[in-house]
């Protein structure tokens, strides 16, 4: 493990010694629009492991993507190496179906302190829900960003994240009423106490996510990847290009149904994903959207 293999994945060529903030947004937006937010691993019959030298050689190595556990452990990491104060945290996803926040504690995300200020960094949520710059850790001021207004509150037991974004233009009408489309202006993404939070609060959280029945990601395979308009998406059978248009209020949706002869091609040519073992696509209900 090395942070110049990690520098060369994301396209990185800053100078690694500047712990400030204008290296921490570069790095965390570079991040994003590299390596994929997916758990693919759950549908390959693969095991997906808490293990940091595995997930070095897997993201940045083998050029896969991962989900949150994957993706902020390495970045968390990756900020250590550069010198950046970090504290990691954990956070609970919101439920649309029971609208309230989910009861496993199992997002990981980070706390950054620059110049006496703090910020919330995560690079692992996907789709339109992801930031792609750190957010400063302040109540309700508003912080616009490509997906839209994204806010911090503080409710005094946790804080919440929340963002304001666009209405949705579906191209194909097949899709117009699919339930992976977002269809509220205003949503919670999720919530979080200031309690730090060493790699081992995670270990159950990861093993169940890959096992429960009831899990997201046992009911739906996901790959994500943000792009200079927008981000492009893969999740079960359905290949989504999303391009931001806020001059025009709305995110555009080109949403096309993929066969299984082209789903190597697909992950390869869109995600620079080539896969050791066979997908089998999975996307059941559920309360993930674009």
């Amino acid at each position: 493990m090395n942070l110049e293999e990690y520098f060369q994945r994301i396209g990185f060529n800053g100078p690694c010694d500047k712990a400030d903030l204008a290296t921490l947004i570069l790095v965390h937006k570079l991040h994003v629009m590299s390596i994929p937010f997916e758990n693919l691993a759950i549908h390959c019959g693969e095991w997906i492991t808490m293990d940091l030298e595995v997930i070095f050689n897997k993201l940045v190595r083998s050029s896969r993507g991962g989900w949150c556990l994957e993706n902020n452990y390495l970045f968390g990491w990756v900020l250590r190496e550069m010198g950046f104060s970090v504290t990691t945290l954990s956070s609970r996803a919101f439920n649309s179906v029971i609208n309230d926040f989910g009861a496993l504690d199992s997002h990981l995300i980070h706390k950054v302190i620059i110049d006496g200020k703090a910020y919330i960094a995560d690079v692992s949520f996907g789709v339109s829900s992801q930031i792609r710059e750190p957010l400063e850790l302040i109540s309700g001021k508003d912080q616009p960003q490509a997906a839209g207004v994204f806010r911090l509150v503080d409710k005094g037991d946790v804080w919440v994240l929340e963002k304001t974004g666009r209405r949705p233009e579906v191209q194909n009408q097949e899709f117009a009423k699919s339930s992976l489309v977002n269809r509220k202006e205003t949503k919670q993404i999720y919530c979080f106490t200031l309690e730090p939070r060493q790699v081992d609060h995670f270990i159950d959280k990861s093993q169940r996510l890959q096992t429960d029945p009831v899990s997201l990601f046992t009911n739906m395979s996901i790959c994500s990847l943000q792009t200079p308009a927008g981000f492009k998406a893969l999740i079960g059978w359905t290949y989504s290009e999303v391009t931001y248009k806020p001059e025009a209020g709305v995110d555009v949706l080109d949403m096309r149904k993929i066969t299984e002869e082209e789903i190597d091609e697909v992950l390869k040519e869109q995600f620079n994903i080539k896969l050791l073992n066979k997908l089998k696509p999975v996307c059941n209900k559920t309360f993930y959207t674009l």
